[in-house]
Order: C-alpha cells, then sequence, then structure tokens
C-alpha cells in the first residue's frame, strides 16, 4: 500500500501503469517524463539513457533507460510518434528526474501520430488508485 496524496499526482498528465506521465501541448506534441513515485523507487538517479532526435518510439514500448544508484529500470513512451527534442540537461545533471519530475526533469517529447492513443491511458484518478492498490 502506498500512501499517496492525489496533490501529488498532476491531473493536467496521463499515465502509464510502467510510472510514466505524458502532457500534450496544443500542437500536439507531448512532453514525456517518469512519475514521482517512479523517482522515488529508483533512488538517486545517475544516469538518463534516452532516444534520438528523429527517432521513433512507440506507446508502451521501451524507448530509454533510468539508472540509479542501486538500480536500472526501462523508460516506456506513453504515446507514439516522433522524438523533437532530448532533455540535455539530464546528460550533466540525472539528478532533476529526482527533483522535479513533472517540471525540469521531463525525458524527451514527441510529435504524436494519434492524439486518441491518449484515452486508453490512464487519468491521475486512475493512476492514484493504481498506487494506491500497490
Amino acid at each position: 500500500m502506498v500512501d499517496m496524496d492525489m496533490s501529488e499526482i498532476p491531473a493536467d498528465l496521463k499515465y502509464l501503469e510502467t510510472h510514466q506521465w505524458v502532457r500534450v501541448s496544443d500542437d500536439g506534441t507531448a512532453t514525456v517524463g517518469v512519475t514521482d513515485y517512479a523517482q522515488e523507487q529508483l533512488g538517486d538517479v545517475v544516469y538518463i539513457g534516452l532516444p534520438e532526435v528523429g527517432d521513433s518510439v512507440t506507446g508502451g514500448e521501451e524507448a530509454g533507460v533510468a539508472e540509479s544508484v542501486k538500480s536500472a529500470s526501462d523508460v516506456f513512451s506513453p504515446v507514439t510518434g516522433e522524438v523533437i527534442e532530448v532533455n540535455e540537461a539530464l546528460e550533466e545533471e540525472p539528478e532533476k528526474v529526482n527533483e522535479d519530475p513533472y517540471g525540469e526533469g521531463w525525458l524527451f517529447r514527441v510529435k504524436l501520430v494519434d492524439k486518441g492513443e491518449l484515452d486508453g491511458l490512464m487519468d491521475a484518478a486512475a493512476y492514484g488508485d493504481l498506487l494506491a492498490d500497490g
């Protein structure tokens, strides 16, 4: 059982069961990151392996890796599309994932292929339920 205050789960995002989030902008681009819960489970992040700009990512499939002092975890893309930007700051400061997972710790941005894909993702309430069921 995870004690998670719903206010810690941003309501404007969609979530994967594997603890990644996606925020879609009005221009059809999607920003992807890992959740606060994921970074807590990882511990101190020491390396983030990201896709390259121009790569295609597929919703629900591996797109990178997060390594901490205690483990390594695959990072999955919540959406399908072309990578248009990666958070290069994480090369020098991977700890941003721990410090600000929903802000400066974002991982990469994607030009969405199909906005309808978002309908299959969890909203904040469903993600909160997933954590509560632990």
